[in-house]
């Protein structure tokens, strides 16, 4: 059975219209996440300072980090964020996604770092989100982190398990949109 050309032509116009349609949707969520330059631009300092602490944590690892009696890198982290966060840059905290913390301060304690660690666990590596509180914005942000040399594991035995590359945790960004 042949079917009559000018119904071919509508249904591949009705096809093509479809999936314009559905390629569409991304492009809309793209386009509403780029209309906005100041979220844009605390987007690129989320990567610049994820690029940095993690960068700088496996540096100190690998130049410093001998036997498990020395300063664990994440622990000098946690000063550096600290003090980040005292002097009003920004807040970033290390979130455990293994379930099993080494550090309970590192549990997740509210429902967008608990999404984030779900994602991040399920093969997602970023995840953000825009909130105003006291009515200034701030975005929210989560990154993994995984397991990147064997000396994580001397630190962290809990992680010996862990397949390298898996996240066994995020750092979690909360930072004001100028």
């Amino acid at each position: 059975m042949t079917i009559p050309r000018w119904q071919q032509v509508v249904l591949i116009l009705g096809l093509l219209v479809g999936a314009a349609a559905i390629l569409a949707v991304p492009d809309a969520r793209a386009k509403e996440k780029k209309e906005d330059p100041a979220v844009e631009r605390t987007r690129n300092q989320v990567r610049m300072l994820d690029d940095l602490y993690k960068t700088a944590i496996v540096l100190v690892t690998t130049h410093y980090v001998e036997e498990d009696s020395d300063l664990a890198a994440g622990d000098a982290f946690q000063a550096l964020f600290k003090v980040m966060k005292d002097k009003g840059w920004h807040e970033v905290r290390l979130l455990d996604a293994t379930g099993d913390p080494y550090d309970d301060d590192n549990s997740p304690k509210d429902d967008f770092e608990t999404r984030a660690v779900e994602k991040l666990k399920a093969g997602e590596s970023y995840l953000d989100e825009v909130v105003t509180k006291d009515g200034k914005r701030y975005l929210r942000a989560a990154t993994a982190i995984p397991v990147v040399m064997e000396k994580c594991v001397m630190c962290h035995s809990n992680y010996a398990d862990v397949p390298k590359g898996q996240a066994i945790g995020a750092l979690g960004y909360t930072i004001p949109i100028e």
